[in-house]
């Protein structure tokens, strides 16, 4: 056999073997391919529509239907205790087969994480909570949450430059410039986000103080508005808050025209109930987790593999880099002249790392630990660890707990 033949023998062997490769390679993965064609979903609820904190979730559970058709059957259990009936629920969408469940409030952690412990063929995503790296650690539970400290900032410079808009024209003396905020419970997640909103205003304001209301309960209409009231009657000329329902813009609708109010809201534009007043609102957009995670199910991934986003562990959150933060509507005709500009000015340094917001000569008081105090002048990084928001000091002498 002379060389040219020996040249084309090794190469035909050559390509055949490739050939053969290829083939088994493609077999394996054919064989191996463990991804699914459809999926079961379960949603618990504390609320429903009515609220905007649930309506928020549905939001996602809606852009979820779209997304995937026919390949998802949801299931969705509404107005369910966190305690009371939390549980119960969980049990009732496992017994009905579901492949992931996503818990939507702090009070079901404890339930959800022990359903994953007695069910690993389950995906447990349990929002706003911490414990997915506490002892013991499931494979099959986690937890998620939006960065929403860089929205309330945000919701806190546009409330700052109203306040600086009313002292400029006369409507305000400096020493005036008290703000409110109905929250609900002096948990971490709360106490943080109000944080982050008055310093917000503060960057605009600098004599501003800011009185906090609890209401002791997420949601309630009439105790929020009543929190609101009392607050805009000790002299508060914004009120925001971190509570689930409209109560607290009525509150400052009804009352313009004595009194100028203005509100800040969260979690959806509440500009249509209260047109003259509300400013502007914040909210997290759980989108981005909600659908990667059911991404990840029907492929057989790992949820943090799947979703981009800040992983802990089986923790994740992000901000508004990654769409899980959102600014709503401006009511460009209350909000001050330069609002929407500062707005994308804003979004900008977050998403380049450019915003440092807890940091200043401020000193940090532990509510249930007054011996317990933080030094922000040392800096803060909030969501460093964990996607649920950890501050939880009051600021001492410019933010105030009323009864």
């Amino acid at each position: 056999m002379n060389e040219t033949k020996k040249t084309y023998l090794t190469v035909a062997l050559t390509a055949l073997m490739l050939i053969l490769i290829f083939a088994v390679i493609h077999f394996i993965r054919l064989n191996t391919d463990t991804s699914r064609d459809t999926i079961k979903v379960g949603f618990v609820y504390e609320g429903d529509e009515s609220t905007p904190y649930t309506a928020n979730f549905i939001k996602a559970q809606r852009a979820l239907e779209k997304q995937l058709g026919d390949k998802a059957e949801i299931i969705v259990m509404s107005n369910t205790h966190e305690t009371a009936g939390g549980g119960k629920a969980l049990e009732d969408l496992i017994d009905a087969g579901c492949d992931i469940i996503f818990t939507t409030s702090f009070g079901y952690g404890e339930a959800a994480k022990r359903c994953a412990g007695e069910h690993p063929e389950v995906q447990f995503c349990q929002a706003t909570c911490y414990n997915s790296g506490d002892d013991p650690v499931y494979s099959n539970y986690h937890t998620f949450m939006g960065e929403i400290y860089q929205g309330r900032y945000i919701s806190g410079v546009i409330a700052g430059m109203k306040l600086r808009e009313m002292i400029d024209s006369g409507k305000l003396f400096p020493e005036q410039a008290k703000i409110g905020y109905v929250a609900a419970y002096p948990y971490p997640e709360v106490i943080s986000g109000y944080t982050a909103f008055f310093l917000g205003v503060r960057s605009v304001v600098p004599e501003t103080v800011m009185e906090v209301k609890y209401t002791d309960t997420w949601s309630s209409y009439s105790v929020e508005k009543k929190c609101a009231d009392e607050l805009i009657e000790r002299g508060c000329v914004i009120i925001s808050q971190h509570s689930d329902t409209t109560g607290p813009a009525v509150a400052c609708e009804e009352v313009f025209g004595k009194k100028e109010v203005y509100h800040i809201g969260y979690n959806q534009s509440m500009i249509d109930v209260a047109p003259t007043t509300s400013l502007i609102s914040s909210r997290i957009n759980w989108a981005p987790y909600i659908l990667g995670a059911c991404q990840a199910v029907l492929e057989n991934r790992r949820i943090e593999d799947r979703v981009r986003g800040n992983v802990h562990g089986n923790d994740i959150g992000a901000g508004f880099e990654m769409g899980w933060v959102e600014m709503l509507e401006l009511n460009s005709i209350a909000a001050a002249d330069g609002s929407n500009e500062t707005i994308r000015r804003l979004i900008n340094e977050f998403n380049s790392g450019k915003v440092d917001v807890f940091r200043g000569d401020y000193i940090g008081v532990d509510p249930f630990d007054d011996t317990n105090t933080y030094d922000l002048k040392n800096g803060y990084a909030e969501n460093e660890k964990t996607s649920a928001p950890m501050f939880g000091y009051v600021l001492k002498d410019v933010i105030t707990v009323v009864g």
